[in-house]
Protein backbone atom coordinates (compact mmCIF):
# COMPACT_ATOMS: atom_id res chain seq x y z
CA UNK A 1 0.00 0.00 0.00
CA UNK A 2 1.92 3.02 -1.28
CA UNK A 3 -0.54 5.56 0.14
CA UNK A 4 -1.69 3.80 3.30
CA UNK A 5 -3.82 6.19 5.40
CA UNK A 6 -2.88 9.20 3.28
CA UNK A 7 -5.68 11.69 2.60
CA UNK A 8 -5.88 12.83 -1.01
CA UNK A 9 -8.02 15.41 -2.78
CA UNK A 10 -8.44 14.85 -6.51
CA UNK A 11 -10.27 17.41 -8.61
CA UNK A 12 -12.01 16.40 -11.81
CA UNK A 13 -12.43 12.95 -10.27
CA UNK A 14 -15.72 12.20 -11.99
CA UNK A 15 -14.17 10.93 -15.21
CA UNK A 16 -11.01 10.32 -17.18
CA UNK A 17 -7.65 10.67 -15.49
CA UNK A 18 -9.13 11.98 -12.26
CA UNK A 19 -11.41 8.96 -11.94
CA UNK A 20 -8.51 6.60 -12.60
CA UNK A 21 -6.40 8.39 -9.99
CA UNK A 22 -9.17 8.23 -7.40
CA UNK A 23 -9.66 4.50 -7.91
CA UNK A 24 -5.94 3.72 -7.94
CA UNK A 25 -5.14 5.89 -4.91
CA UNK A 26 -7.91 4.20 -2.94
CA UNK A 27 -6.59 0.77 -3.95
CA UNK A 28 -3.23 1.85 -2.56
CA UNK A 29 -4.72 2.74 0.83
CA UNK A 30 -5.53 6.44 0.43
CA UNK A 31 -8.64 8.08 1.82
CA UNK A 32 -9.86 9.92 -1.25
CA UNK A 33 -11.87 13.11 -1.45
CA UNK A 34 -13.21 13.00 -5.00
CA UNK A 35 -14.23 16.43 -6.26
CA UNK A 36 -16.02 17.28 -9.48
CA UNK A 37 -18.59 19.76 -10.75
CA UNK A 38 -20.59 16.75 -11.98
CA UNK A 39 -22.01 15.47 -8.69
CA UNK A 40 -23.65 12.37 -10.17
CA UNK A 41 -20.44 11.25 -11.85
CA UNK A 42 -18.29 11.71 -8.77
CA UNK A 43 -20.83 9.92 -6.58
CA UNK A 44 -20.59 6.93 -8.91
CA UNK A 45 -16.80 6.94 -8.59
CA UNK A 46 -17.03 7.01 -4.80
CA UNK A 47 -19.56 4.17 -4.84
CA UNK A 48 -17.18 2.12 -6.96
CA UNK A 49 -14.37 2.75 -4.48
CA UNK A 50 -16.36 2.00 -1.33
CA UNK A 51 -17.96 -1.11 -2.80
CA UNK A 52 -14.44 -2.41 -3.36
CA UNK A 53 -13.53 -1.79 0.26
CA UNK A 54 -11.83 1.57 -0.15
CA UNK A 55 -12.46 4.86 1.65
CA UNK A 56 -13.73 7.87 -0.27
CA UNK A 57 -16.03 10.86 -0.04
CA UNK A 58 -17.58 12.85 -2.87
CA UNK A 59 -17.96 16.61 -2.94
CA UNK A 60 -19.46 18.71 -5.71
CA UNK A 61 -16.92 21.41 -6.49
CA UNK A 62 -16.72 24.25 -8.97
CA UNK A 63 -12.97 24.91 -8.99
CA UNK A 64 -13.57 28.50 -10.10
CA UNK A 65 -15.56 29.21 -6.94
CA UNK A 66 -13.45 30.10 -3.89
CA UNK A 67 -16.16 29.09 -1.44
CA UNK A 68 -16.28 25.65 -3.07
CA UNK A 69 -12.49 25.41 -2.83
CA UNK A 70 -12.45 26.24 0.86
CA UNK A 71 -15.28 23.80 1.51
CA UNK A 72 -13.48 21.05 -0.39
CA UNK A 73 -10.26 21.40 1.62
CA UNK A 74 -12.15 21.74 4.88
CA UNK A 75 -14.20 18.67 4.04
CA UNK A 76 -11.07 16.57 3.57
CA UNK A 77 -9.68 17.67 6.93
CA UNK A 78 -12.95 17.25 8.80
CA UNK A 79 -13.80 13.90 7.22
CA UNK A 80 -10.41 12.20 7.30
CA UNK A 81 -8.28 14.30 9.66
CA UNK A 82 -5.52 15.57 7.38
CA UNK A 83 -4.56 16.53 3.85
CA UNK A 84 -1.50 14.75 2.49
CA UNK A 85 -1.95 14.83 -1.29
CA UNK A 86 -3.61 17.29 -3.64
CA UNK A 87 -4.05 16.51 -7.32
CA UNK A 88 -5.09 19.49 -9.43
CA UNK A 89 -6.56 17.52 -12.30
CA UNK A 90 -9.54 19.58 -13.53
CA UNK A 91 -9.08 21.14 -16.94
CA UNK A 92 -10.73 22.04 -20.23
CA UNK A 93 -9.62 22.43 -23.83
CA UNK A 94 -9.96 25.69 -25.75
CA UNK A 95 -11.12 24.83 -29.30
CA UNK A 96 -7.53 25.44 -30.50
CA UNK A 97 -8.33 29.15 -30.71
CA UNK A 98 -5.56 31.39 -32.01
CA UNK A 99 -4.92 34.80 -30.44
CA UNK A 100 -6.76 36.51 -33.29
CA UNK A 101 -9.87 34.38 -32.76
CA UNK A 102 -10.04 33.85 -29.00
CA UNK A 103 -12.56 36.02 -27.17
CA UNK A 104 -11.75 37.62 -23.85
CA UNK A 105 -14.49 35.52 -22.24
CA UNK A 106 -13.09 32.27 -23.64
CA UNK A 107 -9.53 33.19 -22.65
CA UNK A 108 -10.61 34.07 -19.11
CA UNK A 109 -12.59 30.84 -18.70
CA UNK A 110 -9.75 28.57 -19.85
CA UNK A 111 -7.18 30.29 -17.63
CA UNK A 112 -9.63 30.36 -14.73
CA UNK A 113 -10.06 26.57 -14.76
CA UNK A 114 -6.62 25.48 -15.98
CA UNK A 115 -4.36 27.87 -14.08
CA UNK A 116 -6.07 30.14 -11.55
CA UNK A 117 -8.03 27.30 -9.95
CA UNK A 118 -4.91 25.17 -9.30
CA UNK A 119 -3.24 28.22 -7.75
CA UNK A 120 -6.17 28.90 -5.42
CA UNK A 121 -6.62 25.26 -4.47
CA UNK A 122 -2.88 24.88 -3.83
CA UNK A 123 -2.94 28.04 -1.74
CA UNK A 124 -5.66 26.58 0.47
CA UNK A 125 -3.92 23.21 0.67
CA UNK A 126 -0.47 24.61 1.46
CA UNK A 127 -1.93 26.74 4.22
CA UNK A 128 -3.02 23.52 5.92
CA UNK A 129 -0.06 21.34 4.90
CA UNK A 130 2.38 23.75 6.53
CA UNK A 131 0.70 23.06 9.88
CA UNK A 132 1.32 19.32 9.53
CA UNK A 133 4.54 17.69 10.64
CA UNK A 134 4.50 15.47 7.53
CA UNK A 135 3.97 18.34 5.05
CA UNK A 136 2.30 17.23 1.86
CA UNK A 137 2.41 16.63 -1.88
CA UNK A 138 0.84 18.62 -4.71
CA UNK A 139 0.52 17.19 -8.22
CA UNK A 140 -0.55 19.42 -11.09
CA UNK A 141 -1.89 17.71 -14.20
CA UNK A 142 -0.40 19.90 -16.90
CA UNK A 143 0.09 18.79 -20.52
CA UNK A 144 2.67 18.59 -23.25
CA UNK A 145 0.83 21.78 -24.22
CA UNK A 146 2.65 23.32 -21.27
CA UNK A 147 6.00 22.56 -22.86
CA UNK A 148 5.41 23.16 -26.56
CA UNK A 149 3.54 25.68 -28.66
CA UNK A 150 1.16 23.68 -30.85
CA UNK A 151 -0.43 21.11 -28.56
CA UNK A 152 -3.49 23.29 -28.05
CA UNK A 153 -4.87 26.76 -28.63
CA UNK A 154 -3.41 30.00 -27.31
CA UNK A 155 -5.29 30.01 -23.99
CA UNK A 156 -4.71 26.32 -23.27
CA UNK A 157 -1.00 26.50 -24.08
CA UNK A 158 -0.55 29.69 -22.03
CA UNK A 159 -2.41 28.21 -19.05
CA UNK A 160 -0.48 24.94 -19.09
CA UNK A 161 2.85 26.75 -19.44
CA UNK A 162 1.78 28.82 -16.45
CA UNK A 163 0.90 25.68 -14.50
CA UNK A 164 4.36 24.26 -15.14
CA UNK A 165 5.87 27.51 -13.86
CA UNK A 166 3.60 27.50 -10.82
CA UNK A 167 4.72 23.94 -10.09
CA UNK A 168 8.37 24.98 -10.09
CA UNK A 169 7.67 27.96 -7.86
CA UNK A 170 5.72 25.99 -5.26
CA UNK A 171 8.30 23.22 -5.28
CA UNK A 172 11.17 25.66 -4.77
CA UNK A 173 9.53 27.87 -2.14
CA UNK A 174 8.07 25.17 0.09
CA UNK A 175 10.69 22.43 -0.22
CA UNK A 176 12.13 23.13 3.23
CA UNK A 177 8.61 23.11 4.67
CA UNK A 178 8.18 19.47 3.72
CA UNK A 179 5.92 20.16 0.73
CA UNK A 180 6.72 18.78 -2.71
CA UNK A 181 5.06 19.92 -5.92
CA UNK A 182 5.41 18.24 -9.30
CA UNK A 183 3.54 18.20 -12.58
CA UNK A 184 2.58 15.58 -15.13
CA UNK A 185 2.60 16.49 -18.82
CA UNK A 186 0.44 13.89 -20.58
CA UNK A 187 0.22 13.57 -24.32
CA UNK A 188 -3.01 12.31 -25.85
CA UNK A 189 -5.21 10.48 -23.33
CA UNK A 190 -8.49 8.66 -23.94
CA UNK A 191 -10.81 10.89 -21.87
CA UNK A 192 -13.90 12.98 -22.45
CA UNK A 193 -11.98 16.29 -22.45
CA UNK A 194 -12.46 16.51 -26.20
CA UNK A 195 -16.17 16.91 -25.57
CA UNK A 196 -15.32 20.51 -24.66
CA UNK A 197 -14.25 21.12 -28.26
CA UNK A 198 -17.31 22.69 -29.86
CA UNK A 199 -16.06 25.04 -32.57
CA UNK A 200 -12.40 24.31 -33.38
CA UNK A 201 -10.32 27.03 -34.97
CA UNK A 202 -9.17 25.99 -38.49
CA UNK A 203 -5.73 27.61 -38.13
CA UNK A 204 -5.22 26.08 -34.71
CA UNK A 205 -6.20 22.66 -36.06
CA UNK A 206 -3.80 23.12 -38.95
CA UNK A 207 -0.94 23.77 -36.54
CA UNK A 208 -1.58 20.72 -34.37
CA UNK A 209 -2.37 18.64 -37.44
CA UNK A 210 1.23 18.99 -38.52
CA UNK A 211 2.41 17.03 -35.49
CA UNK A 212 -0.62 14.86 -34.75
CA UNK A 213 0.60 12.09 -37.00
CA UNK A 214 3.76 11.67 -34.94
CA UNK A 215 1.80 10.68 -31.82
CA UNK A 216 2.62 6.99 -31.23
CA UNK A 217 -0.67 6.33 -29.42
CA UNK A 218 -3.09 7.66 -26.83
CA UNK A 219 -2.85 6.66 -23.18
CA UNK A 220 -5.35 4.83 -21.07
CA UNK A 221 -6.19 7.13 -18.11
CA UNK A 222 -4.82 4.53 -15.70
CA UNK A 223 -1.37 4.91 -17.27
CA UNK A 224 -1.34 8.56 -16.19
CA UNK A 225 -2.76 7.61 -12.79
CA UNK A 226 0.26 5.36 -12.26
CA UNK A 227 2.55 8.36 -12.78
CA UNK A 228 0.48 10.35 -10.28
CA UNK A 229 0.75 7.47 -7.79
CA UNK A 230 4.53 7.55 -8.03
CA UNK A 231 4.59 11.31 -7.43
CA UNK A 232 2.16 11.02 -4.51
CA UNK A 233 4.09 8.23 -2.81
CA UNK A 234 7.32 8.24 -0.82
CA UNK A 235 8.99 6.53 -3.76
CA UNK A 236 9.37 10.00 -5.30
CA UNK A 237 10.64 11.65 -2.10
CA UNK A 238 13.60 13.24 -3.93
CA UNK A 239 11.49 14.49 -6.87
CA UNK A 240 10.34 18.09 -6.52
CA UNK A 241 9.57 21.08 -8.73
CA UNK A 242 9.74 19.14 -11.96
CA UNK A 243 7.48 17.93 -14.76
CA UNK A 244 7.24 14.31 -15.85
CA UNK A 245 6.30 13.90 -19.50
CA UNK A 246 4.07 10.89 -20.21
CA UNK A 247 3.36 10.91 -23.93
CA UNK A 248 4.67 7.59 -25.35
CA UNK A 249 7.53 9.52 -26.95
CA UNK A 250 5.36 12.01 -28.87
CA UNK A 251 7.53 14.98 -27.90
CA UNK A 252 10.66 13.04 -28.89
CA UNK A 253 9.71 13.37 -32.55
Amino acid sequence: MKLQDKVAIITGAGSGMGKAMAILFAQEGAKVVAADINEEAVMEVVSQITESGGQAAAIKTDVTNEEDIERMVQSAVETFGSLDVLVNNSGIMDDFKTITNVSDEHWDRVLSINLTAPMKISRAAVDFMMKQEQGGVIINNASVGGLYGARGGSAYVAAKHGLVGLTKNIGAVYAKKGIRCNAIAPGGVDTNINSHIQNPDPLGLEAIGGIQGSMPRSADPMEIAQVALFLASNESSFVNGTTIVADAGWSAF
